[in-house]
């Protein structure tokens, strides 16, 4: 049988990172749309308060 490869981020220091999906509502449709970011764990606070990215 072949063998499953799976990428991992723990050797490269991936653990330093957060995936931050943020939920925005669209100007034209008023339909919500997901933004999703990979920010460095320190900045996670400040990525959730700033509205315009």
């Amino acid at each position: 049988m072949a063998k499953k490869v799976v990428a991992s981020f723990k050797a490269s220091g991936g653990k330093d990172f957060t995936k931050v999906i943020r939920m925005v509502k669209s100007p034209k449709t008023g339909a919500f749309i997901f933004k999703e970011n990979i920010v460095p764990n320190d900045l996670v606070k400040d990525f959730l308060a700033n509205k315009e990215n």
